[in-house]
Parts: C-alpha cells; sequence; structure tokens
C-alpha cells in the first residue's frame, strides 16, 4: 500500500513510498484510511526538526489528525464495519510514570510516550491502519468530510477544561474570552468559546480571506492589530493563545482582566529574543491572581468531548475551515503554503472530496 512517510530528522525526506500492508492483531481495528489533516507538527518533522522512527525503521509514516472507515472489527470490540473512526494519538509510556497510570498520557512526566506519526509509532497518512480499539474514538457519520478535524478539536477541549480547572480554585464566572491566532486551532476554540456562552474575540494578523469572515459567522469578533492593545481594550478574562509569538504572548499576559487565565496553547521557535517588563508582569500577576499555564495533547476522556462537540457543531462551517484537499500523491503541495489556507487535508482515497 502507499503512505506518506519521512527519514525522522532528515530534511526534504517526505515522500510517497510503498509499505507493508498493515497486520491487526487479534483485537485490532483494520481502518481504511480516508484523510489526513497537516499541521504545523507534519511540516517541522519533515523539515527535519524533530521525530523518531519506530525502532528499527529508518522511515515513519506521519499523519496524526487521522480520518479512516473501519473494514473490520473484532467480535465485542465495540466497532462495526463501515464505522468512521479517528486514531488517538500519544500511547503512554512504558514504565508507567503516575500520570499515564491514571489514563493521563497528555500529562506524562517521564516523557516515554510515544506517538503516532511523530515518536516512534507509524502515523495514519497511509491506505489502511490499525489501531487498538481503547484507542479509537467513532464518530457521527455525518462528519466523514470534516472527522479529520477531531485531533486538533481535541486539543482545545483540554485546553479549555484546563481553563476551568484552574478557574475553579475560586469564584468563577468569565464572561470575555480572546483567542490569538485564527488557525484551525483557534478556530476550533473560538468554536468551543461560543458554545460555552461567552462574548469571543479572535485575533490575527491578516485582514481578508476567509479568517474573518470565519469568525464572523461563529457570532464571534474579528480583530488585526496588536495584541496588547487588543487585548487592553477588550480585558478578557480568558485567552486561548495559539500562535507561540512571544510579542503575542506577552501583550495578552500584561492585559487581562484580574483572575485572567491565559492558556498557551502554540510552541514558540527557540532563539527568538524579547525584551519585557518581568517585574511589571510578576506583579501583575500576583496582585491581580492571574495564571499562565500550558496545554498540550489530549487524553481519551478529552477526544470523547470533543466527538461530541463536532457532532453537535454547524458541519457546513466546519467544512469551511479545510480549505485544500490533496490527493496523497501530490502530497508536497499540501505542504506549500497558500495565502488563504486554514486547514489542509491530504486524502487517502476517494471517499473525501473537495
Amino acid at each position: 500500500m502507499r503512505a506518506l512517510t519521512v527519514v525522522p530528522l532528515r530534511k526534504d525526506s517526505l515522500a510517497v513510498a510503498d509499505v507493508p500492508d498493515p497486520e491487526p492483531g487479534d483485537g485490532d481495528l483494520l481502518v481504511d484510511g480516508l484523510a489526513v489533516g497537516v499541521c504545523g507538527t507534519d511540516k517541522e518533522i519533515a523539515a527535519g526538526d524533530y521525530g523518531s522512527a519506530p525502532p528499527g525503521r529508518e522511515r515513519l509514516v506521519i499523519g496524526h489528525e487521522s480520518l479512516g472507515r473501519v473494514r473490520r472489527a473484532p467480535e465485542g470490540s465495540g466497532f462495526a464495519p463501515g464505522d468512521l473512526v479517528v486514531g488517538v494519538v500519544r500511547r503512554p509510556d512504558p514504565v508507567p510514570c503516575g500520570a499515564c497510570a491514571h489514563g493521563q498520557f497528555d500529562m506524562c512526566r517521564n516523557g516515554r510516550y510515544t506517538e503516532r506519526g511523530i515518536k516512534d509509532l507509524d502515523g495514519y497518512a497511509s491506505q489502511a491502519w490499525v489501531v487498538e480499539p481503547g484507542y479509537a474514538v467513532k464518530l457521527d457519520p455525518a462528519l466523514a468530510d470534516v472527522g479529520m478535524l477531531l485531533e486538533p478539536t481535541s486539543v482545545v477541549v483540554k485546553a479549555w477544561d484546563e481553563v476551568e480547572k484552574v478557574g475553579a480554585r475560586a469564584w468563577f464566572e468569565p464572561k470575555t474570552a480572546l483567542v490569538t491566532g485564527a488557525g484551525p486551532i483557534g478556530l476550533l476554540a473560538a468554536l468551543l468559546g461560543v458554545g460555552r456562552g461567552l462574548e469571543v474575540h479572535v485575533l490575527d494578523r491578516v485582514t481578508d480571506g476567509p479568517k474573518p469572515e470565519l469568525v464572523r459567522d461563529l457570532g464571534a469578533v474579528y480583530h488585526a492589530g496588536d495584541a496588547g492593545e487588543v487585548a487592553a481594550k477588550i480585558r478578557p478574562d480568558v485567552v486561548i493563545e495559539a500562535t507561540g509569538a512571544g510579542p503575542v504572548i506577552f501583550g495578552v499576559a500584561f492585559n487581562t482582566a484580574p483572575y485572567g487565565i491565559v492558556c498557551l496553547t502554540g510552541v514558540s521557535s527557540a532563539g527568538r529574543r524579547l525584551t519585557i517588563d518581568a517585574g511589571s508582569l510578576n506583579r501583575d500577576i500576583v496582585l491581580e491572581n492571574d495564571v499562565l499555564i500550558g496545554s498540550v495533547n489530549a487524553n481519551l476522556r478529552h477526544y470523547a468531548a470533543a466527538a461530541d462537540a463536532l457532532a453537535q457543531a454547524d458541519h457546513a462551517w466546519l467544512n469551511r475551515l479545510i480549505t485544500r484537499r490533496v490527493p496523497l500523491e501530490s502530497f508536497a503541495d499540501a505542504f506549500t503554503a497558500e495565502p488563504e489556507d486554514v486547514k489542509v487535508v491530504i486524502t487517502l482515497d476517494d471517499t473525501v472530496r473537495a
């Protein structure tokens, strides 16, 4: 079968290759791949920044934003042929650490977890794949065109969950949220914020293209401009930060409402220096009981909640997030940014079309 593969840590090694057909174990699901989403992580792996192949192998099948249809399921697995499914990305470490032992592999303490398409395990960018039933999530059949959005949705479900847990240390009734970045993570974070009844604002650099309209069609407010200035006007109770850009992070951190919570989901590039007034930031955080937290990945509970959220969302709006669908053999086009891209998807068969 054909799969999109890379030699980890080797730049420009991304290629479609023939790989052995998957061999499911007795308890595994055999799944026909429909599509994978392409995100910044995939691009960084393709650039040779990080990633690791399965032990004893040179190449890694990439792709962690999966979507497939069950071809074969063991009896009693809870799945049946024809089910629409997504595979979970992370697996707990083998020790396991305390968090992994409690099903919280997204909070792994020792870093020995593995991840499909990223670290030591093949991903889902292949014409067929296998997955354990305990790491598969069944989707509403109506999500056949957009189900690859489940993995990024699980990330923002976790981010909102973390915000609410932190807020619960005292009285917490947020009214206003600011989302920085109108990529897939930011737009999905805005979707969940609107669903919580919040007044949602979204900040991004662009002034035209699909992003402003997607935000407004959610019932949220779109902004383009300086992050600090925008946050100072809004004074958000909650910030979901999805850019990883230092000036944006600190611009909003200085300008939340008292008891403000800033949740960082974007990963910053190393080596970029920024001058900030650390004393003033510390003073604000202490005197206003503010919180700055990081959130990454998701566990099974978040995936299940994300599946419910997508099932209840406007499917036409979700479909508009996917601005390009590229066939597997034209994978290079998916890794070349275009001005109006929001989410680019690689299709693995003819089931999911533009």
